[in-house]
Parts: structure tokens; C-alpha cells; sequence
């Protein structure tokens, strides 16, 4: 169940996360303000992601949004924690630009990280009826 929830996570983590390095890369921002963006951005689908499938279990959007906060926040701030990290720490990938390669293998390979570190992390959260297992009381 832990992987589930972190390919959950891991799911609206690089739509946001890929969206805002796009952007930013795109248009020229700092790392800083770029990684901001990626962040804010990863936050917003991860948390849509699992309010959509609470939403159509019949739940209120407060409620639902609720849910989406328990269920996701350690998770997406861990992974995105690594994989912004990941990025900083490739040299030359933050600056490689859209067309170059480094760009994209060093994004990919940030997120296969972020994935790998972030299961134990929601297999803890789990185990103690925390994180994904909050979501879980809502799906049929």
C-alpha cells in the first residue's frame, strides 16, 4: 500500500514539479524562484489529485480539502524535498535548459529518488493510520 500511495504522490508531484521547471526554465527565473514554482505547483496537483477521487466518493470540498491535507503533506514535502534536492545537486542540470538532455535525465532521475525515499515514509505514515490511510476510508 505504501508504494501505491507514493505513485499516488509521486503522480501529481511530477505533473506540478515538471509544469514548474518548465515554466520557470522557460521564462528564465533563478533556481530559487523556479524550485518555488515546482514546489507550489507539486503541492496543488498532489492535493487535487486526491481530493478528486474524495470529491467523487460524495464528500464536501472542505472536507475533501481536509482529507487531501492529512492524506498528502508529509508525503509531497518529502518528495519534493529530495527531488528539488536531487536537481540543485546534479551539476549544470538546473541551467541546462529544455533542450539538453541533463535537463530531463536529471528530472527524471530526481523523481525516481524522491519515489524511493518517500515509501518508507508513507509506509511509516500508514502504519500508524496517518498520511494515505486517511484517503482510503473514502474510496468505494
Amino acid at each position: 500500500m505504501a508504494a501505491s500511495a507514493t505513485l499516488h504522490c509521486l503522480t501529481g508531484c511530477a505533473i506540478g514539479e515538471v509544469l514548474g521547471m518548465v515554466i520557470g526554465t522557460a521564462l528564465g527565473f533563478s533556481n530559487v524562484a523556479t524550485i518555488v514554482l515546482a514546489v507550489a505547483l507539486a503541492f496543488v496537483f498532489g492535493y487535487a489529485l486526491t481530493m478528486r477521487g474524495v470529491l467523487r466518493s460524495g464528500v464536501g470540498f472542505r472536507q475533501a480539502l481536509r482529507v487531501a491535507l492529512a492524506a498528502d503533506t508529509v508525503s509531497i514535502a518529502v518528495m519534493e524535498l529530495v527531488d528539488n534536492a536531487v536537481m540543485v545537486a546534479v551539476p549544470g542540470a538546473m541551467e541546462a535548459g529544455l533542450g539538453h538532455w541533463l535537463f530531463w535525465g536529471a528530472l527524471a532521475f530526481a523523481l525516481a529518488v524522491a519515489f524511493v525515499l518517500t515509501v518508507p515514509v508513507n509506509k511509516w505514515l500508514i502504519g500508524r493510520g496517518l498520511g494515505h490511510a486517511k484517503v482510503h476510508a473514502h474510496h468505494h
